[in-house]
């Protein structure tokens, strides 16, 4: 193993909405002794909001090194960087400017470290999409404001995932009204090859199969429930195909898909729109699953829940979510490691022939 996969990460962890769970997830997550022993935390916050959740949780165990700079970090603590000045009033389950306030200075502040290079890797803990909004934050979401604040020009894909499901979306934050108007031949066609390339260089995993779910009922029945799946979503996997050799199949309606599990025969599966596929995922995948923001130079990843406002404060929110986060941006920070390496002086390709009936993939026969 080489040396960059063998050095404990420095693991950035931003607050998120402070009247919301994120900071006690966070507490409870690097509470467990193997978690500091496999990274160096480095949360950005403030520790006044960290002690008044952990009081509020009942929360004891270990001490944060308290700083003002990711410079000065300890490697047998974990860290606390102290970005947040402003006297944030915090009101636990409440929605207030005041919250995303901070949760967005401790964002951007573990952005410019993570750019910086003064962190590996950053877990972002849930925000409100409607308190974080300002002059400064315009954005629906994390993985927009990471495309346009991190991405050096690059786009972002976003990908939910678990050691054995891992869903993209076509599209991500937009009113489900505006997802047939969005989608278009050359963009389904982009994010097919975004996905194929993050399944190879992040997920380690070699001739990736991404089945391609359908936008309407039945696979739009031939044009008679609607034409996309004709028009556009089979044309860009015929493109994709032919272009680049990516292994695509379907369109697939999506309750069948599901329901029938037949998502465990492929190594991803790109979605059309948010729900199509969040809400499969979370059902099949809520504790565990990660929200994995592909595409960019950084590597950030999240828990997939929100910031539970009805159980803040009581002691109850279950931190399986982040701790796969901060599991899943080692992970995924190794796997570019590993892969860049490996392809340094690559042979010449000989040929690349798969053939379009890849597209024509039967999933009414067994599971054996």
């Amino acid at each position: 193993m080489s040396e960059d996969n063998k050095k404990r990460l420095k693991v950035g962890i931003t607050i998120g909405d402070t009247n919301g769970i994120g900071p006690e997830v966070i507490l409870k997550a690097l509470g467990a002794t193997e978690m500091q022993e496999m990274m160096i935390p480095v949360v950005y916050g403030s520790s006044k909001i960290m002690n008044y959740h952990r009081n509020a949780c009942n929360l004891n165990g270990f001490l944060f090194n308290y700083t003002k700079s990711a410079e000065h970090l300890k490697d047998n603590l974990p860290n606390l960087v102290e970005c947040i000045n402003q006297d944030i009033k915090i009101e636990l389950g409440q929605a207030s400017k005041q919250a995303g306030l901070a949760a967005f200075t401790a964002l951007e502040a573990a952005v410019h470290d993570l750019k910086a290079g003064l962190i590996d890797v950053l877990v972002t803990a849930p925000i409100s999409k409607e308190n974080i909004q300002s002059e400064q934050f315009h954005f629906p979401g994390h993985t927009e404001y990471l495309e346009s604040a991190a991405g050096d020009g690059n786009k972002a894909l976003m990908i939910m995932c678990t050691e054995n499901l891992r869903i993209a979306l076509a599209t991500i934050h937009l009113p489900l009204s505006q997802v047939p108007g969005a989608l278009t031949i050359e963009g389904i066609r982009e994010k097919l090859s975004m996905f194929n390339n993050s399944l190879k260089r992040d997920f380690n995993i070699d001739g990736p199969r991404i089945a391609v779910l359908s936008l309407n009922p039945h696979a739009g029945e031939n044009g008679i429930l609607g034409t996309e799946e004709r028009d556009i979503i089979l044309p860009a996997m015929m493109q994709a195909l032919d272009e680049e050799g990516i292994q695509c199949f379907g369109p697939y309606a999506a309750d069948g898909f599901f329901g029938a599990r037949h998502y465990r025969r492929f190594d991803g599966v790109l979605a059309m729109y948010h729900d199509q596929g969040l809400a499969p995922f979370k059902t099949i995948a809520m504790d565990e699953g990660v929200n994995f923001t592909a595409g960019l130079p950084i590597v950030r990843t999240s828990p997939d829940h929100g910031t539970g406002y009805d159980i803040v404060g009581q002691g109850i929110a279950n931190e399986a979510s982040l701790r796969h986060a901060i599991y899943t941006a080692i992970d995924i920070y190794r796997n570019r490691i590993r892969y860049d390496k490996s392809r340094e002086n690559p042979l010449p390709k000989l040929f690349q022939d798969r053939g379009r009936d890849n597209v024509k993939l039967d999933l009414t026969k067994s599971e054996d």
